[in-house]
């Protein structure tokens, strides 16, 4: 019988226990529990190491007080097996919406039976997607205004010229104007220019705006260090 490792990850401690021994009673499940983000990277790493890879993660959806759609993205980055299920106490589907598209597999309520849980385990190792049915219709229409979204920041992107582009990736990667300045071998007052016209084109008022913006539709940030930037006007 093939053995499934689930590590559950919730700060309060007793239910995270007792979730842990509730599962850890059927046969072919392994259980390990985690109270944070940090510890349950020290426990997949671990798994790696040791040759035993955990196959699904249970996820408190407010997991102290950081973005558990980030924690998501953090904890499945080189793990493309994991599965990723989030445990909220309440339905919320641009959460749940939010928490798929970062990659999780499912979402269930909290207080759900052992035996659901059990069935969404099984399930997302089967490549199926779990979601309360209260929740489908609102995280349907949550994913398809977020692909219109996408979809319309696409093509305002598209509208910038290469070196607009290459700006772009540098807010992304939060640089300020000098940084961008000496990244692509222009004057401040150039990097301004293109700056303005990043805004105007994108149709936002502010930097911060433009990298929502940017990284809607997939920008890439500019690495710090490593890439090979053009000279001069062959990109302007």
């Amino acid at each position: 019988m093939a053995r499934i490792r689930v590590l559950v990850v919730d700060d309060h401690r007793v239910f995270a226990e007792s979730l842990a021994a509730a599962l850890a009673a059927e046969p072919d499940v392994d259980v390990a529990a985690a109270g944070s983000g940090s510890a349950a990277v020290r426990c997949l790493d671990r798994g790696v190491a040791e040759g035993r890879r955990f196959d699904v993660l249970l996820l408190d959806a407010d997991l102290g007080s950081g973005d558990v759609v980030e924690l998501i993205g953090l904890l499945r980055e080189g793990r493309a097996g994991l599965r990723v299920v989030v445990l909220a106490e309440k339905d919320d589907a641009a959460r749940a919406a939010l928490a798929l598209q970062a990659g999780a597999s499912g979402w269930v309520a909290k207080d759900c039976s052992l035996q659901r849980l059990l069935g969404v385990v099984r399930g997302v190792l089967r490549d199926e997607t779990h979601l309360p049915p209260a929740l489908l219709t609102g995280v349907l229409r949550e994913l398809t205004e977020a692909r219109r979204h996408r979809t319309e920041s696409e093509r305002l992107v598209e509208s910038l010229t290469p070196r607009e582009r290459e700006v772009l990736r540098c807010m992304v990667a939060g640089l300020g104007r000098k940084a961008v300045a000496e990244r692509l071998f222009l004057s401040p007052h150039t990097v301004r220019t293109h700056m303005q016209n990043v805004l105007g084109k994108l149709g936002v008022h502010s930097t911060l705006a433009a990298v929502a913006l940017a990284r809607r539709a997939g920008v890439d940030p500019a690495a710090l260090a490593g890439d090979v930037v053009e000279r001069g006007g062959q990109l302007a």
